[in-house]
């Protein structure tokens, strides 16, 4: 389980993350809406562990610190961040990215045998600006799964590529409820889609003061839930009829 009470981040004027507390466990997607692109970024930054807060505390699986949390987690598009250059091909993209994952696991991991195993070779040779919204957080997601060290994604905006949930609503959903590998996943968003009645947080969410009680009891782990989005269209659940593997 993440676990965030009172997280905050202070700004020149105003604070640049205000006072947030959430949570999510395996087997959970976490849809955080937030108004302001800077506070969804500053807030996927810290839950990844790739910035210290000034305020609150953050733990993952009950252990408070970076370290732990950077290890298990995978910031995916972060804007400014690691969203992936315009000038690069996705091969080439792949290709910097898989040598990016630790020596211990990395292995063989080739570019070309991969975009094949994760059935990306149609768009080996395009552009990343070029790529679908669908097929570019299918993308950058197996990218990020490729660690198998992985158990937590933290999206950042994916919901700026196009006004249509479809292009990274399933895909998330069918990661966090996969039942042979359950992730954490967690995304912040500007608005909630239409119809989705899963969990969801607030940035800004926290008083200023916190509580004494614990915002994120043990419960110890949990059978992974069905999830929540239907498909208008489809009438199936979430990231059935989604296509591309992930890295195992």
């Amino acid at each position: 389980m993440l676990c965030a009470q009172q997280l905050g981040v202070k700004g020149r004027r105003l604070d640049l993350l205000p006072p947030t507390s959430l949570q999510v466990s395996r087997g959970e997607l976490l849809l955080v809406t937030g108004d302001r692109q800077d506070q969804r970024t500053a807030l996927a930054l810290v839950l990844s562990g790739r910035m210290k807060p000034d305020g609150g505390t953050v733990t993952w699986s009950g252990t408070a610190g970076i370290r732990p949390l950077r290890r298990a987690s995978a910031l995916v598009d972060s804007p400014g961040v690691n969203e992936p250059e315009q000038h690069l091909s996705v091969a080439d993209l792949v290709t910097e990215d898989l040598a990016l994952v630790p020596r211990r696991y990395r292995g063989a991991l080739l570019s070309k045998p991969w975009l094949k195993v994760n059935r990306f070779e149609d768009v080996a040779g395009m552009w990343t600006e070029q790529l679908p919204p669908a097929r570019r957080t299918e993308l950058l997601t197996a990218l990020a799964l490729a660690n198998p060290a992985t158990d937590l994604l933290v999206v950042d905006s994916p919901d700026r590529h196009g006004a249509d949930p479809a292009g990274w609503l399933p895909r998330l959903s069918e990661l966090a409820y996969d039942g042979g590998r359950p992730l954490a996943v967690l995304a912040t968003v500007t608005a909630l889609p239409d119809g989705w009645t899963g969990p969801t947080a607030d940035i800004g969410n926290a008083p200023a003061r916190p509580s004494a009680a614990s915002f994120c009891p043990d419960n110890g782990t949990k059978t992974p839930p069905k999830s929540d989005y239907v498909d208008e269209n489809s009438g199936v659940t979430g990231g059935s009829s989604v296509t591309g593997g992930v890295a195992k």
